[in-house]
């Protein structure tokens, strides 16, 4: 969490000045966060041992995982042709549709998240998200 907070600081930066005050605040709660929760850890394994390891991973599934990393990677190299919306139902559809979740479903949390982030991003903080290269005559 630490190196993603650093990666964001110094993206952050590079924005105007105007521009760095939200983000710095989202960061530094992050990274605040964060660091509360290192020192519960530690403070909780100082108390009572370390009582836990790789238990959380009994149920891996590497070919689950390295599928949907794989959908993960064509999402992002596909949006800034295809567009942000196109490219999300694309690859909401097919992960959870590989992840069998059921049609009526799927469709209920696509049309939730995209008037979500509609009214959120274009609506209320008018931010442009990527229309794709390919629609762009």
């Amino acid at each position: 969490m630490y190196g993603v907070c650093a990666f964001f600081l110094f993206m952050t930066l590079e924005l105007p000045e105007a521009a760095q005050i939200y983000p710095l605040c989202v960061i530094s709660l992050l990274a605040g966060l964060t660091t509360l929760h290192v020192f519960n850890m530690i403070r909780g394994a100082i108390r009572e041992g370390v009582t836990g390891g790789l238990e959380g991973f009994k149920d891996f599934v590497p070919s689950q995982f390295f599928a949907i990393f794989a959908m993960i990677v064509i999402y992002l190299v596909s949006m800034p042709y295809i567009g942000f919306y196109a490219s999300s139902i694309l690859f909401m559809t097919a992960s959870l549709l590989f992840l069998r979740v059921k049609l009526w479903q799927i469709i209920l949390a696509e049309i939730a998240i995209f008037v979500l982030v509609y009214c959120a991003f274009t609506l209320f903080l008018e931010v442009r998200l990527p229309s794709g290269s390919l629609w762009e005559v």
